[in-house]
């Protein structure tokens, strides 16, 4: 590096492009009433428009996997920069829901490729003893960009176009972003990969605290990268399958659990358990905030806590908040009283799920792969994720227009039980471990 930039500058914008992300997953909330009102959507389109953001981001993964670990992942995110800017602006100025669906599609490949490249650029750049609670800074920016989604939605509410101000708004983020990132240096995992050992032992200097520190893993990272391969084929021999088993299925399950109906649907659901549009947008903005919040006070417990402890208390609180209003209402409780107890046992889930499913599975995916394979492993994972995302957002409306809300959250709360399963049997521990001493076991587990 040409001139020395410090590790908290490095951490904070190399996680930044969780903001855009959680933003562009949350404004639609506050966006898609309007949307379907002027345009007159049917359950289907609306889903359509909606889910159209995680179809191209499962394009942006899957590129961004195949590219990540040729070009590079900060490369990559800065070019995400310039697409979030061009997507917000179409999304903006959309005529009609098909010239709308499409400019959604092109934002989602940006969207896509923060959220495989950034979990692995934060786990390579950051000390193993604090990993957890740097890599959960990806976490944080992804809440804190819903939470300002939900502010904005609720201030642009009453205004004429409110939605086209709520969706070109995203452009100001990403052009910070892309300032940013134009200063950070490229994952030191990344360097030695490609025989740059000498700038990728500078990249160290700025990251670690003292020069036995730097040395040993630099020595770690040589040893592992010497004896692999990369690319796509290598990531389907038989010492690899488990990690992959892992990242694809801890994503899958972090989106088909229930999560995004809240997050895209969250206005719409308090519309119909009657609250007003203005206080709906107003229940998006608390839904938020405890988003923030919990994700703050997760970020100081990370490293204290075995993941898979977090993951099991999170899921058991995500699987009741869901059951809860389903078993009310078969009970047959009044009709007010079930209103509440959903918007309760919603904002219950909500906290459940951000601190443990929803930032432990990028930690994970972060840490699970090996380096030869991790920017296409972590690409891959993060497809499945946004096709777990796609599916409830396009199939949501359809189900609200058919089922009630007991029967939909049932649903959500068998899957979350599924996790845990999936958690017990399945997943193994990583908090406190080297990236290498990761591999080494994984490949030992096969």
């Amino acid at each position: 590096m040409e001139k020395k930039v410090s590790s908290k500058f490095i951490f904070f914008f190399g996680s930044f492009a969780g903001i855009l992300f959680g933003y562009d997953i949350g404004i639609i909330a506050g966006a898609e009433g309007h949307i379907q009102e002027e345009f007159q959507l049917s359950p289907l389109w609306l889903g359509i428009v909606v889910s159209s953001l995680m179809g191209g981001a499962i394009i942006g993964s899957i590129l961004s996997g195949l590219l990540g670990d040729k070009f590079g992942r900060r490369k990559l995110i800065l070019v995400s920069s310039v697409i979030f800017f061009v997507g917000a602006i179409g999304s903006a100025v959309a005529p009609e829901e098909i010239s709308l669906t499409i400019a959604r599609i092109f934002l989602g490949t940006a969207v896509g490729t923060a959220s495989s490249l950034v979990p692995a650029y934060m786990s390579e750049i950051a000390p193993a003893k604090i990993r957890g609670k740097l890599s959960g800074l990806n976490q944080l920016m992804i809440v804190t960009g819903l939470l300002l989604s939900y502010i904005v939605a609720f201030v642009f509410e009453p205004i004429p176009d409110s939605w086209r101000w709520m969706l070109g708004s995203a452009a100001l983020f990403a052009i910070v972003l892309y300032i940013g990132m134009l200063k950070l240096p490229e994952s030191p995992r990344y360097l030695i990969k490609h025989g740059m050992a000498h700038k990728a032992r500078e990249v160290l200097g700025s990251l670690r605290s003292s020069r036995e520190e730097i040395e040993s893993e630099m020595q770690e990272i040589l040893e592992v990268a010497k004896e692999e391969r990369s690319g796509i084929r290598e990531l389907f021999q038989k010492k690899f399958r488990m990690a992959l088993f892992i990242g694809v299925g801890m994503a899958t399950l972090q989106q088909i659990q229930g999560a995004n109906s809240i997050v895209y649907y969250a206005t719409s659901i308090a519309r119909n358990v009657g609250l007003a549009p203005q206080v709906a947008a107003g229940f998006t903005v608390i839904v938020g905030v405890i988003f923030v919040v919990t994700t703050v006070i997760f970020l100081q417990f990370v490293d204290r806590f075995d993941r898979r402890t977090i993951l099991t208390v999170g899921g058991s609180g995500m699987a009741l908040s869901f059951f809860a209003p389903a078993a009310l209402g078969a009970l047959g409780v009044s009709e007010g009283i079930l209103n509440w107890v959903t918007l309760i046992s919603l904002c219950c889930f909500i906290l459940c799920y951000a601190f443990s499913w929803a930032p432990i599975t990028w930690i994970i995916i972060g840490e699970i792969f090996p380096l030869s394979v991790r920017g296409i492993g972590a690409g891959i994972s993060s497809a499945f994720n946004w096709t777990g995302s796609l599916a409830v957002g396009l199939v949501f409306p359809i189900l609200a227009d058919q089922f009630s809300f007991g029967v939909i959250f049932s649903s959500f709360g068998v899957i979350c039980l599924i996790g845990l399963l999936f958690t017990r049997f399945v997943l193994v521990e990583t908090k406190g471990r080297s990236l290498e001493q990761i591999e080494t076991d994984m490949a030992a587990r096969v």
